[in-house]
């Protein structure tokens, strides 16, 4: 009789995650949620809807010089994202 090793439980959530694909989901939800965190209030409440196709974040913005602004800072925000989430799971962010 052997006995096995103790893993965290962490670790194995994370297996479970990816053994039944979920992981990347998860990951997109938390970059959606994450991101309005990264502006300011006044800046939050003309966001529009946000999905996420091939590594592309996209956002609604309301308004148009907010989109001007927000398109400048978008390798920043694309860094952002994706260190507060801990992976690589957007590429690219596009304002409509």
């Amino acid at each position: 009789m052997f006995r096995k090793q103790p893993k965290q439980v962490c670790s194995i959530i994370d297996e479970s995650l990816r053994e039944n694909g979920l992981e990347t989901p998860l990951l997109q939800y938390r970059i959606i949620n994450q991101f309005e965190s990264l502006l300011s209030k006044e800046a939050s409440q003309y966001i529009g809807e946000k999905t996420i196709k091939n590594q592309i974040l996209f956002v609604k913005i309301k308004r148009p010089s907010l989109r001007n602004d927000l398109s400048m800072m978008r390798h920043d925000l694309v860094n952002r994202l994706n260190e507060a989430v801990g992976h690589f799971v957007i590429s690219d962010i596009r304002f409509y």
